[in-house]
């Protein structure tokens, strides 16, 4: 639900990152905020709750702005990932334009990482938003730990529902800006859909992302 001011030729979009407790989101979004360059980000906030933590920062605080003059503005945003914090959760997923789904590799994780995304379909829809259209990526965290779920299964189980998927070990820092440029590009893709980002204000995916300082 883009936010699209004309008066003053601003857009702001708000990306999400879901999942369950301690899948890593939060690293996901520390990591990101470290790995991209300094002059494209803004500070990075935090509002605690009793056991979890919802994080967010401006990813661009001056605004990318098209070759048009079009400003935009990305907002990037965890969710807890307690269920007590649900409230919280449909709160954050409200008007947002993307989501990242941090699932936790381990097979001891299995049956979470079902149950948040059943969490985030039933969310979305309850304000509004629909899972089978919104940019959406899949990453699954945590490949460096021993026990976790092969790939294979991984495909088996994923794959069918069309979502692009990404291995990551966010602690150390893989897959963190891999799953952020996927993610990124799907937004892309349907912004230029409804608001003709190349024709009417001459701005590319290529240079979207580049100006985001992630890979294409």
């Amino acid at each position: 639900m883009i936010e699209f001011n004309p008066a003053d030729n601003k857009m702001v979009l708000k990306l999400v990152y879901y999942g369950p407790a301690l899948s890593g989101k939060t690293t996901n979004l520390l990591q990101l905020h470290e790995l991209l360059a300094p002059e494209g980000r803004g500070d990075l906030m935090m509002l605690d709750t009793r056991d979890d933590r919802t994080i967010y920062f401006d990813l661009l605080p001056f605004f990318l702005t098209a070759p048009s003059g079009l400003r935009i503005k990305i907002k990037v945003y965890t969710v807890p990932g307690q269920v007590r914090h649900d409230s919280t959760r449909k709160a954050v997923l409200q008007r947002a334009d993307g989501v990242a789904f941090i699932a936790d590799s381990q097979l001891s994780e299995t049956g979470n990482n079902v149950a948040s995304f059943e969490n985030l379909e039933k969310n979305l829809a309850l304000v509004g938003l629909d899972i089978a259209s919104i940019p959406l990526v899949i990453q699954f965290n945590k490949r460096d730990l021993p026990r976790v779920v092969s790939e294979a299964d991984i495909d088996r189980t994923w794959r069918p529902t069309g979502i692009p998927i990404q291995m990551a070990s966010a602690v150390a820092g893989a897959g963190v800006l891999e799953t952020f440029s996927i993610l990124a590009a799907r937004t892309f893709m349907q912004l230029d859909e409804r608001w003709r980002l190349e024709r009417d204000h001459g701005l590319s995916q290529e240079d979207f992302l580049r100006q985001l300082s992630v890979r294409n």
